[in-house]
């Protein structure tokens, strides 16, 4: 069973050395094949096999369980027939824990084939074509699997004809026994062979009126007009894994399309055999077969001989899967056994014809998908290079079927057309209603129409009633009820008049939501969600009056979107359009759920919900789809919504580099651009959309009862693991999203002295990888543990930066800073520390501004010989360093050359690890090297790192130096939303033997807005100011000690 719950069976059968294999039925697993083999009977001990595989398309099929059936029991059955039955399917390993394997219908008889009769000795030619099957050598085993572990047992299958082959006679036994290596013709048909097929083979002309009166010479249209008044109840099939191979728009419709492609008078398949070089083409009739389930039919032609392969034949087997008269799909199954490996291969391409958008014109196009596959029937160890070979040929095949069909057919111009979102969507038209008509039809219901007539029987009662007497404790102006009947009547009044009061106040705050979110245009280039809410059925009521108040909620990465609200219905029609604001990254869960409105302050009833998975669903099939929804109320009333879901991206083919780009600055390093191949095979693994990328693999150990060597996977959307181990595969993935909490743990003796990293996921999550977790907690939190990292610094930082890129908005960020420092701050040194902090922020704030009249000074330093470094000069520098010191330049530099100074400085400055790259020149003068250091926590409490580039150059026309750099910091809250720009200054003065001016300015660049900008560059100036004190005040320490 695959991952989603359901398999991919097909059936194979052998008796001997004769094997055949059935059709794969896709995702289910009550699989109905209604398939005829024909095997020729050797040998009366031999068994017939039949195993029960699930297809698998990347990796090696998974066996689910086989039969065994005797071919001496069915020629001892009555009638030389085993009726058709239940086989319980058994383990091919007798150990094997699970004995339920399923079961399979089948049925398995004799017929004999008189066909290779050739022995004038035994029988007389007359009687022969009379008595022909109860003479025959060598008899046809005839196996039909139909159904397979159907709990319902339906004995669904194919009509056989009534007669049964006779029993063979003695002079047929002694034939079988001394003719067993006889040449017979064991074909596969869908019509069971009997006496009367027999005598037609004797009656030519019988026999060609009769394949007349069967043949398809029918008129091709009243052969579709057939298959469309057939129930046919199935949708159009998915496009094959190979790959798709053409995918065009024409202006003709479906039907036509058909026509032009598969019509027996049409010429188009004999031209694009002349161009391609087939010849001896013969187009077969199509037939109905299997009861008329299926129409068919075979062509056959001499492909045209290529460098290496010479000229083969090639038989094609056509089959339609679909044809309503709006859509259709056939199936081609191409075998060519004369070419190498031949015989363990099929090439199938499926043609798809659908309902294309509506022209300018009014007139209707189609859509034509040519898509393609491999069916392998045999392992072999050519596998890849079949695939391969086969690949280009098809490829350039349909280059010159789709250029041949464009000169037959005329392409759609799709720019004329507009996209299919914008014609989907202007399409729908907002039903509008006036507030007199709803309030009408909200408000007629029992409880207001009882209560006006309560009213108003209360007021003519007044009005008739004369003033009764004061009694009892009643007072001028004040009447009490006098019995316990008016004090229930008065209590009832009263509560009647407080649920009309609620609906009123209800419908009020209803009308002020009912503009919700319709029309509100996306802002921003990226990837653009646009939901299209058409209806909804089956909804639950809630409400005493029988209906509910219904309004849709979508959530998507953070952001809502809510529909307006519909009054008393079950099947509301809304036809309303949400746009999302553009996304950096491709979303992967959209969020809907109906709510019930009960008013502005109570709480709403949900009616059901629902999630699209993004990753796990084509985005072509959600442009018009219902999605049922689930919860207990509507699971009850098997509730659904009408929805039209368009997801595409505006920004151009640079978003993978661009991604890439900043993750780097997360990660510290070079991430590597995979390649289309690479990309292919991560998305075929884990049955990915195109868009989806990978970004970076690990081989690592999944840590469950025991260790699991593989490799994780990981990109913008999901993290993955796969491994094949002695041919054990294990494969699941999650979404970033998923997870709650990522933690690292020290080494243990366990994990083999590496650290492990726990990713715990969100409560009811992930459960489709719930096989590779090492423990699951009471709240049904799923725990996944990976450890023995190749690189585990590497990893550690990639996984830590895309979970905090999809996972965490900017405000969760701030929130964990301000939690994280209220945490923190427990020591009066610490707070002392952080008030002087702030202190110094201030007084640097205030003398900031004057340094604004510096500014232009120190740009006018960047001469055309330095250059400007890595865009600095549209950063805003601020002087935060002027001092005088008391050691030369030459000296001063020792601290950017690399040198044992240069390791001391930074460690008394609190850089830890710290490393550096030697200088290389970038261009005359100029050199450049990157650094990375970790801060103690003394400078930081999130002991973050630093990536740093640092560029050296001389002063033109002084004795100085001029070094700029741009700091990335990373492991720090909200490091991703800026950049740190330093530029340092030095030179000798005259004035002074010994001594150099030294000038630091500062600037910070922001890539993302934040609300926290001022609090963080007061932060940043303030820690800066006394690293540098620090590092210049150990360097003329280090001067003194070494003269």
């Amino acid at each position: 069973m695959d991952p989603n719950g359901f398999s991919d069976p097909y059936v194979k059968l052998q008796l001997g050395r004769q094997r055949f294999r059935t059709k794969v039925v896709k995702k289910c697993l009550n699989p109905s094949w209604c398939e005829e083999f024909t095997f020729k009977v050797d040998d009366l001990k031999a068994k017939l096999v039949l195993a029960v595989l699930d297809e698998d398309k990347y990796f090696n099929d998974d066996y689910v369980g086989q039969v065994k059936v005797p071919v001496s029991q069915v020629f001892e059955a009555k009638d030389k027939s085993l009726a058709t039955a239940w086989y319980t399917l058994q383990p091919r390993d007798k150990k094997a824990k699970n004995k339920d394997c399923g079961e399979i219908l089948v049925t398995i008889w004799f017929s004999q084939n008189s066909s290779v009769l050739d022995l004038p000795s035994l029988a007389d030619p007359a009687p022969l074509t009379r008595k022909g099957a109860d003479i025959g050598m060598d008899s046809p085993l005839w196996s039909s699997p139909l159904r397979s572990a159907s709990p319902m047992r339906v004995e669904e299958g194919v009509s056989f004809k009534e007669e049964k082959p006779s029993a063979p006679t003695f002079a047929g036994r002694i034939a079988q026994i001394f003719n067993k290596n006889a040449d017979t013709t064991s074909t596969s048909s869908v019509e069971v062979l009997d006496v009367s097929e027999l005598s037609e083979s004797a009656n030519p002309g019988v026999s060609e009126n009769k394949s007349e009166e069967q043949s398809s010479t029918i008129d091709f249209e009243e052969v579709m007009t057939r298959m469309e008044t057939k129930e046919q109840g199935g949708e159009v099939p998915s496009n094959l894994p190979g790959g798709v191979v053409v995918d065009q728009l024409y202006a003709i419709t479906p039907g036509e399309l058909n026509s032009v492609l598969f019509s027996p008078d049409s010429s188009f398949m004999k031209t694009v055999a002349d161009v391609q070089g087939s010849t001896e083409l013969q187009l077969g009739p199509w037939k109905f077969e299997n009861g008329s389930e299926s129409l068919k039919r075979v062509v056959t032609y001499i492909k045209a001989p290529s460098k290496l392969i010479k000229a083969l034949k090639a038989t094609e087997e056509q089959t339609y899967m679909i044809a309503d008269g709006k859509a259709f799909a056939v199936l081609s199954s191409v075998s060519t056994p004369d070419a190498p490996y031949g015989k363990t291969f099929k090439a199938e391409v499926l043609y798809c014809i659908t309902l294309g958008p509506e022209l300018p014109s009014g007139e209707q196009s189609s859509r034509l998908v040519v898509s393609w596959r491999m069916n392998f029937l045999q392992s072999t160890i050519m596998k890849g290079m079949i695939e391969g070979g086969a690949r280009q040929g098809i490829k350039e095949s349909f280059e010159q079927f789709q250029k041949l069909l464009s000169q037959n057919v005329k392409p759609a111009d799709v720019k004329e057309m507009g996209s299919e979102k914008d014609q989907v969507l202007a399409s729908l038209q907002v039903e509008h209603q006036s507030d007199w008509k709803l309030a009408v039809q909200y408000f007629t219901n029992f409880t207001v129409i009882s209560s006006i007539f309560m009213g108003l029987y209360v007021l003519v009662h007044i009005w008739l009633a004369m003033p009764s007497t004061i009694q009892g404790l009643e007072f001028l102006g004040l009447d009490l009820p006098d019995s316990i009947g008016e004090v229930i009547v008065c209590g009832v009044l009263v509560l009647q008049g407080k649920r009309v009061l609620e609906m009123i106040s209800r419908f009020m705050q209803a009308r002020v939501q009912r503009g919700s979110d319709h029309g509100i245009k996306a802002q921003g280039e990226g990837w653009l969600l646009t939901v299209a809410l058409i209806e909804g059925g089956n909804l639950a009521a809630v409400d005493s009056s029988g209906f509910s108040d219904p309004y849709v909620v979508f959530t998507c990465n953070g952001k809502t979107r809510t529909s307006s609200i519909k009054f008393q219905k079950s099947d509301p029609l809304w036809n309303e359009i949400f746009e999302f604001d553009a996304m950096d990254e491709p979303p992967s869960v959209l969020d809907v759920e109906v709510f019930d409105f009960d008013g502005p302050f109570d709480d709403a009833t949900s009616l059901g919900r629902a999630e699209i998975n993004f990753l796990k669903t084509n985005i072509s099939d959600l442009s018009d789809v219902w999605i049922p929804l689930q919860g207990k109320l509507a699971q009850a009333c098997q509730s659904k919504l009408h929805l039209r879901v368009f997801l595409n991206d505006t920004r151009g083919s640079n978003v993978v580099i661009d991604y890439l780009t900043k993750m780097e600055k997360e990660v510290g390093k070079k991430i590597k651009l995979r390649s289309p191949q690479t990309n292919f095979a991560f998305q075929k693994l884990f049955a990915l959309p195109p868009v989806e990328f990978l970004i970076n693999d690990f081989a690592c150990h999944l840590k469950r009862k025991m260790p699991l060597q593989g490799r994780l996977f990981l990109s913008a959307r999901i993290i993955g693991f796969h491994a094949d181990l002695f041919g054990h595969k294990t494969k699941f993935f999650f979404l970033w999203e998923d997870i709650e909490d990522i933690q690292v743990i020290p080494p243990t003796l366990s994990s083999m002295g590496s650290p492990i990293i726990i990713m715990t996921l969100w409560p009811g999550r992930g459960f489709d990888a719930r096989h590779g977790a090492r423990t699951q907690d009471a709240e049904g939190r799923l725990k996944f543990h990976f450890h023995s990292f190749v690189s585990f610094s590497m990893a550690q930082r990639t996984i830590m930066a895309l979970w905090k890129a999809r996972a965490l908005t900017p405000e969760q960020k701030v929130q964990i800073v301000d939690e994280e420092s209220e945490a923190n701050i427990v020591q009066t040194a610490e707070e002392e520390s952080l008030a002087k902090n702030l202190l110094a922020a201030e007084e640097f704030e205030a003398k900031s501004l004057q340094a604004v009249d510096e500014e232009s000074e120190a740009k006018s330093l960047q001469t055309e010989e330095t250059g400007s470094f890595l865009g600095a000069e549209d950063v805003n520098m601020f002087r935060v360093y002027s001092s005088v010191l008391s050691l030369p330049t030459s000296f001063f530099m020792e601290l950017f050359r690399g040198s044992e100074i240069d390791r001391r400085v930074m460690e008394r400055a609190g850089c830890l690890n710290y490393s550096h790259s030697p200088w290389e020149s970038e261009k005359p003068d100029v050199y450049q090297r990157q650094l990375y250091y970790k801060f103690d926590k003394l400078i930081s409490r999130y002991r973050g790192e630093v990536t740093s580039t640092q560029q050296k150059s001389r002063l033109s026309g002084k004795n100085g130096w001029l070094i700029e750099e741009v700091m990335t910091l990373h492991g720090v809250p909200l490091g991703d939303f800026f950049t740190l720009h330093l530029r340092y200054q030095v030179e000798d003065l005259p004035s002074r033997s010994v001594g150099c001016n030294v000038q630091v300015d500062f600037g910070i660049t922001w890539s993302k807005d934040s609300k926290q900008q001022k609090r963080i560059t007061k932060n940043i100036m303030s820690n800066l100011q006394e690293r540098l004190t620090v590092m210049f005040s150990v360097l003329e320490k280090e001067y003194v000690s070494g003269t």
